[in-house]
């Protein structure tokens, strides 16, 4: 695994088919929950043909949530996807040594976040060769 992938299930609503499941060969995906549940989910999965997928626990205020999300990150680069970041996240990604794409996202990633994802995650696999 060479990245982890961080998104709410309506993030990924109306990509291309295939474009997730290719851009993640790499990586990792942990779902935030949202308004769709668990039948959102359960979708995300289904389209990357994964018989399961992780979630990172819900916390009860933005602060904390990015605090949980940031713990996951662990020492892996990072795409985060979020319909906002704090200053403090912010910095952190400037700060820490592994590549982080912070995506500031209200639902669907439009086009141009795609295409910029995909220069992240191909930037990452330069890197690794």
């Amino acid at each position: 695994m060479a990245f982890r992938f961080v998104c709410v299930p309506s993030a990924l609503q109306g990509a291309p088919v295939g474009w997730a499941r290719d851009m993640l060969e790499e990586g990792e995906i942990a779902l935030l929950a949202d308004s769709g549940g668990l039948e959102a989910v359960n979708d995300v999965a289904h389209a990357l043909e994964l018989p399961s997928i992780a979630l990172v626990r819900g916390e009860p205020d933005a602060a904390r949530q990015e605090e949980t999300v940031i713990a996951y990150a662990g020492s892996l680069p990072l795409v985060w996807i979020a319909p906002g970041f704090s200053e403090s996240a912010r910095e952190w990604a400037r700060q820490r040594g592994p590549m982080t794409l912070l995506v500031s996202a209200q639902g669907s990633l439009t086009d141009e976040e795609r295409r910029r994802i995909d220069r992240f995650v191909a930037t990452l696999g330069r890197q690794s060769e």
